[in-house]
């Protein structure tokens, strides 16, 4: 199968946007015009009209949060910004939504409820017409947050952090299926979930773990990990060498062991070969 020929950044959420337009980060990044992943994001874009929608449907506010974006691109220079307010699987559906779709240069998909993406988005005409912009065009898509873990094709649901390493604690669903052999957390660092993508993949070691730092991202370009982006920290969980789990023989509600599991922390400027499962340190190049 042929690699995709679009780019996808993964975004653990959070972002340093411009003054004004994050309340939860009150400081400001000094580096943010010339590094942050907006930025980044913005300088992938190669087509004439840099057009880019704006997905707010994973959020309870899906107007204002629509609109910190909006804000944070236009004092990056970008102008020609669209927001596609899908609520329903009827606009899902929708020819004139989709049509945008098909026009887009770049696509991001902001924080909220994964699941909402997931319930309104899976099957629809909307994601299939995505999913061939992301195989066959030079299309950037982008997501943080809930947008980032709906990317991957077995998706984390919903799961306690504090009671992670019991079986039964995290649900898994299935998700956009941008990327396969994936499992992506967000916020990782900051709210705990290391024992989230402990259990995902003590029951999925066929799939690769991605958890990702606020203000941190992956830059994957033709189906692989060029660079981690941003401020902070990636963890990679990794369950091709597991000796032991107990996990197919407790019951709900049991202490899960795990045997051999392989964990890598990558920083900024890291890279990762997928097939290879071989880590590209910034310092070695």
């Amino acid at each position: 199968m042929s690699k995709p020929k679009g780019t996808l950044i993964i975004i653990g959420g959070n972002m340093y946007l411009p003054p004004d337009t994050n309340d939860a980060v009150e400081m400001e990044d000094p580096n943010f015009y010339d590094s942050g992943i907006l930025k980044i994001f913005s300088e992938q874009l190669q087509g004439k009209t840099r057009r880019i929608e704006i997905i707010p449907t994973a959020s309870n506010f899906p107007e204002e949060a629509a609109a910190r974006y909006v804000d944070a691109f236009d004092k990056l220079g970008l102008e020609n910004i669209g927001v596609l307010d899908v609520r329903s699987r009827e606009d899902a559906q929708n020819e004139i939504l989709i049509k945008r779709i098909t026009e887009a240069e770049g696509v991001l998909f902001t924080g909220g409820d994964q699941l909402r993406l997931t319930t309104i988005f899976g099957g629809s005409l909307f994601l299939e017409a995505l999913r061939e912009r992301y195989l066959y065009d030079k299309i950037v898509i982008a997501g943080t947050s809930a947008g980032a873990m709906a990317m991957s094709e077995t998706m984390i649901s919903q799961g306690s952090s504090s009671e992670a390493l019991r079986k039964g604690e995290i649900n898994f669903c299935s998700g956009f299926g941008f990327i396969k052999n994936m499992i992506i957390d967000t916020h990782f660092v900051q709210r705990g979930r290391i024992g989230r993508l402990f259990q995902a993949i003590a029951s999925n070691p066929g799939s690769l773990g991605v958890g990702l730092g606020e203000d941190t991202g992956l830059l994957i370009t033709r189906g692989d990990i060029k660079e981690v982006i941003g401020s902070g920290l990636i963890i990679i969980v990794d369950g091709t060498w597991i000796r032991h789990t107990n996990i197919a023989s407790i019951g709900n509600g049991e202490p899960i062991s795990i045997e051999n599991l392989n964990v890598h922390v990558l920083v900024p400027g890291d890279s990762y070969i997928l097939a290879e499962k071989r880590i590209i340190h910034t310092e070695s190049e």
